[in-house]
């Protein structure tokens, strides 16, 4: 029998109020995991947001394996600090900073998926940094043709303020191109990861969208969208099956959305790290998987 020093670890996120225990939040992966015999190590998520990555690793024991992070999102350049504290305390995390970035912001894994996913452009813009000109947001959508579209980061949208920071009904309407990308990137602030991206508009069939978690290749559990845990439709998966693997990173999760014509389509991609579960979707087969998966 497999012992638990051969299998993965896994490195939640610490109670807030109590770092000696897991986030609530994660209390049923915390059990999933410890089920597969994975060992659980806790991070303080607080702390490595401020910067002191290596007080945030803190408890975890020297020399103690590979680790699975699991938890709340880490900006790309936080979690290559994370990366590094833990080299540093003799332990490796199985998704490198590398990694982590293409599966985490939307220009890392684009290629592989462009023909899955809606058109996209972007560019590099640093928090703070005042929006592009209306001339240069023009340029920028010009390969997208007239619209509509909608506005994004690297990592996430404001799907939630559709109108106001998000949509955008026409391309060409620079005033209303400019307006929609000054609101957003301010309501972002210092948050905005990576840059801005104009991605194509695609009308998809209501009915909430499909997250799909692969490990090494294969698809290991389809489960809701956490935006629409109460839908989970059946994708299909041959040719994102071979996107995944062009992409070639060990834990990731596909959102998947049916198009009006009948076409499932990567809405985005994500490092399974830091991917929500939806409510009562069953884990233990996907943490089964991970810890057993190996150091590779």
């Amino acid at each position: 029998m497999s012992g638990t020093s051969e299998r993965n670890g896994f490195l939640f996120c610490a109670d807030p109020l109590r770092l000696s225990r897991p986030d609530p939040q994660f209390t049923g992966e915390v059990a999933a995991a410890r089920a597969a015999d994975g060992r659980i190590a806790l991070l303080d998520h607080d702390a490595l947001l401020t910067g002191d990555a290596a007080g945030a690793v803190a408890r975890v024991a020297r020399g103690s394996g590979p680790y699975w992070y699991r938890g709340w999102m880490i900006p790309s350049g936080r979690y290559a600090e994370l990366a590094a504290a833990l080299a540093a305390r003799g332990c490796t995390l199985l998704t490198g900073a590398a990694g982590y970035r293409r599966a985490h912001e939307l220009p890392g894994w684009y290629e592989q998926f462009h023909e899955l996913t809606p058109r996209s452009v972007w560019r590099a813009t640093a928090p703070g940094a005042p929006p592009p000109t209306a001339d240069e947001l023009a340029g920028l959508a010009a390969p997208l043709g007239p619209g509509p579209g909608i506005v994004k980061d690297f990592v996430k949208s404001r799907k939630h303020e559709w109108h106001e920071a998000c949509y955008v009904p026409k391309f060409v309407d620079r005033q209303q191109l400019a307006a929609v990308v000054g609101r957003f990137m301010e309501l972002q602030g210092p948050f905005l990861a990576g840059g801005l991206v104009l991605r194509a508009f695609e009308p998809f069939v209501a009915g909430g969208e499909a997250r799909v978690w692969w490990v090494d290749g294969e698809a290991v559990l389809v489960t809701a969208h956490p935006d629409t845990p109460g839908r989970t439709p059946l994708p299909e998966l041959p040719s994102l099956r071979e996107a995944v693997g062009r992409l070639g990173l060990r834990w990731i999760t596909t959102d998947l959305a049916l198009r009006e014509d009948g076409a499932w389509r990567v809405v985005e991609v994500g490092d399974g790290q830091v991917s929500g579960l939806p409510a009562g979707a069953e884990a233990g087969d996907l943490f089964a998987v991970l810890a057993a998966s190996g150091a590779r």
